[in-house]
């Protein structure tokens, strides 16, 4: 207020006179009063978005901690911090204008229909804050209700939101260019010829580009689906635009081609279903008791806390063996991740509980006749 009084002041008395120019720029006194102005003003609306935001995003009293580390990794907050960007953006985009300061950059002096002046590359970067606040308003307002609703997984929701933000991304990056006075058809016309040439450099790159794009489509694997790829075994992390994340079953991320999970054979152990069957071997003597011993296997099975009560477990008999009985016992899990050490436990289980039951496990036996 003291400001824009003081501006008003200057007006009145015809006070205003210019301080220096520079390159056709004309700083007067009005003019730095004006700017001074414009930046209170996107501090006060900073600060007043902020309060909002932080508001929001508080912690509600003894909330589990769990629940405050989401908090802290809010998605509002970095809306927040992109709308604080476009205000001091276009604060600056205006001081340049009011001052007279937008002049044209060295390197675009010389190239007809092009305008590479300060305010412009400013805008640039304004177009692309608000292809990011826009996907933010998208994604977090009016889909979210959408996926609560409806029950979206988070594989689905992923692909969804990485798609909307492709096509953003790349309408924001022409109405770039076209601020920027360059014109598509040139671009597009060059880039024909440009490409082919790139094409035959990086066939597989593109491969893995137009991959990436198909497994957000299609969608036979999605953010969290446990797959096996090649003997490799884990969670999918994130699907990108060229490479994938998996998460193997000892923390360690393997970064994979998207070609691999598009035109390879992978095994999706949760596509469908949230569980699935596995088994393990075991060799029993001839002469145990059969029945017995399916009885000790399924009781082992009930007691893993892993392992599902239904459907339930069963005991298959494979064949007679040289040296014993073969056996599989067949259980079904969620814990995909953690299935080699379900299948340790049981295996450990097992051979405690034969030895308290007298049950032998044999070993590869040969009888040899002499003359």
């Amino acid at each position: 207020m003291i400001t824009l009084a003081m501006k008003a002041l200057l007006v009145t008395l015809e006070f205003d006179f210019f301080l220096f120019s520079f390159n056709n720029a004309n700083f007067s006194i009005s003019n730095i009063l004006e700017a001074i102005m414009v930046i209170q003003v996107a501090r006060i609306l900073v600060i007043a978005l902020s309060t909002v935001f932080n508001k929001e995003n508080e912690p509600v009293e003894n909330e589990p901690s769990y629940r405050s580390k989401k908090v802290a990794n809010n998605p509002n907050k970095s809306a927040s911090k992109t709308i604080q960007y476009i205000i001091y953006f276009g604060a600056i985009i205006y001081i340049l204008r009011i001052t007279n300061f937008d002049f044209v950059l060295p390197f675009g002096g010389d190239l007809e229909g092009y305008d590479f002046r300060i305010s412009r590359i400013f805008g640039v970067i304004l177009i692309i804050l608000f292809a990011k606040l826009v996907i933010w308003i998208i994604v977090q307002i009016i889909l979210y209700g959408y996926y609560q609703n409806k029950k979206v997984n988070v594989g689905s929701q992923y692909a969804i939101n990485q798609l909307i933000a492709y096509v953003v991304y790349v309408l924001s990056g022409i109405m770039a260019l076209e601020y920027m006075g360059i014109q598509m058809t040139v671009i597009w016309g060059g880039a024909a010829a440009l490409l082919v040439g790139i094409g035959l450099g990086l066939q597989n790159t593109f491969n893995d580009l137009v991959s990436g794009v198909i497994l957000l489509f299609e969608r036979a694997v999605e953010v969290g689906d446990v797959v096996e790829v090649n003997g490799l075994v884990g969670t999918i992390q994130k699907i990108g635009l060229r490479t994938s994340r998996i998460q193997k079953r000892d923390n360690l991320t393997v970064i994979v081609p998207n070609s691999r999970l598009s035109a390879d054979s992978v095994i999706n152990w949760s596509h469908y279903d949230d569980k699935a069957r596995f088994e393990i071997s075991v060799g029993v003597a001839y002469g145990s008791d059969m029945k017995k011993i399916r009885t000790i296997l399924t009781s082992i099975a009930k007691e893993n806390i892993y392992i599902l009560k239904r459907p339930e477990s069963f005991v298959r008999f494979v064949e007679f063996a040289d040296s014993s009985l073969n056996l599989e016992l067949h259980f079904w899990t969620k814990n995909f991740l953690l299935i080699e050490d379900i299948k340790s436990d049981l295996r450990f289980a097992i051979d405690e509980a034969f030895r308290e039951n007298g049950v032998e496990i044999p070993f590869p036996q040969r009888v040899v006749y002499s003359k």
